[in-house]
């Protein structure tokens, strides 16, 4: 998610990533949609992903900048209300003191009912909402926190990785 990747700015590293994520455990994509920083239309590309109970995964617009609307869309998306998780709240005081107040804090509201996903780097954490997974843009924050996610939402999802095999038959 971001104008910056459909600009050029930024190149989405995020997408190779999850293709190999996803490959050493014997899955592939479904789809891949890029979304610019319009809380419109991500809200109505987030209200037609949850009424299909996809499992998503979400990079950017999680932070605390004027152009983040990516938690706001996903509550408006469900009818629900944004809330200051008191985990998130408490792991952001502990990161940052005093200077946790006034905006970083504003990275702790989520939908109601979201849960955390842990932030290794610098303690402010992503969510998740059922299937649907928020991550930052900063790959060094978000592929650990992609992995937790793996690890603790679907280690049952670890498949045979599929087999590829060529034969060539010669004068036939």
């Amino acid at each position: 998610i971001g104008d910056e990747i459909l600009t050029g700015k930024r190149r989405d590293s995020h997408f190779p990533h999850l293709v190999e994520t996803l490959g050493k455990r014997g899955m592939t994509l479904a789809a891949v949609d890029y979304i610019g920083d319009d809380r419109e239309r991500l809200t109505s590309f987030l209200r037609a992903s949850f009424a299909r109970s996809d499992i998503l995964f979400s990079f950017g617009g999680i932070g605390a900048t004027p152009d983040d609307h990516t938690r706001q869309a996903a509550a408006a998306a469900l009818g629900i209300p944004l809330e200051r998780h008191p985990e998130a709240v408490a792991s952001i005081e502990q990161q940052f003191g005093d200077a946790a107040y006034p905006n970083r804090v504003l990275m702790a509201e989520f939908p109601a009912g979201a849960t955390i996903i842990p932030n290794p780097v610098n303690r402010v954490a992503a969510f998740s909402v059922g299937d649907h997974h928020f991550l930052p843009g900063f790959p060094q924050m978000a592929w650990p926190m992609l992995d937790w996610v793996f690890a603790t939402r679907y280690p049952h999802l670890d498949v045979e990785k599929p087999v590829e095999r060529a034969l060539v038959v010669h004068d036939a």
